[in-house]
């Protein structure tokens, strides 16, 4: 009878316990975005130039070298601050200096913001800078969009594939 008793408190409490684990999984509910407004992603992960230009080495300096460390040239490994601007509607929403990561500072720059605006057309213009230049953009695509309530719209960049793309 004692072995009824615990099998019978065993399964109540395992019935409570799933009952308590599927209320907290239907709610509260979780809204990705907001139903009346558009979200704009902007993310990207890029490394920018290098801070000093690599060497190639002449084969009688390649042969003077280790035979572990025999390689057509020699790089530094530091890399230039990335910015990035990305303007809707000729208001500029994002401006951002991104450090390359790394311990040397010679690994990708990332980049993640998020935010809402109201859906309708826009004109939606990004801009990337990679290099040491003071001025001007290295990397510019503009775009009309029609941003959709409850949708998202990204903005990515791959420098191999020519810049910026909107989705």
């Amino acid at each position: 009878m004692k072995k009824i008793f615990q099998i019978l408190l065993q399964v109540v409490f395992f019935v409570a316990f799933a009952a308590v684990i599927g209320h907290f999984s239907l709610s509260p509910r979780y809204e990705y975005a907001a139903v009346d407004r558009a979200a704009v992603k902007l993310s990207l992960s890029h490394a920018a130039e290098r801070l000093v230009p690599c060497v190639q080495l002449t084969p009688a300096e390649i042969a003077a070298l280790p035979p572990n460390k025999r390689h057509p040239g020699k790089c530094e490994r530091e890399r230039h601050t990335m910015t990035v601007e990305l303007e809707i509607d000729g208001a500029v929403v994002v401006s951002i200096e991104a450090l390359p990561s790394g311990l040397w500072g010679d690994g990708p720059a990332s980049i993640y913001e998020r935010f809402d605006i109201e859906p309708g057309p826009h004109r939606v213009t990004a801009r990337l800078r990679d290099t040491g230049r003071i001025e001007g953009w290295d990397y510019t695509h503009s775009q009309d969009v029609e941003l959709e309530a409850g949708r998202y719209f990204v903005v990515t960049f791959r420098a191999g594939t020519g810049g910026f793309n909107f989705r």
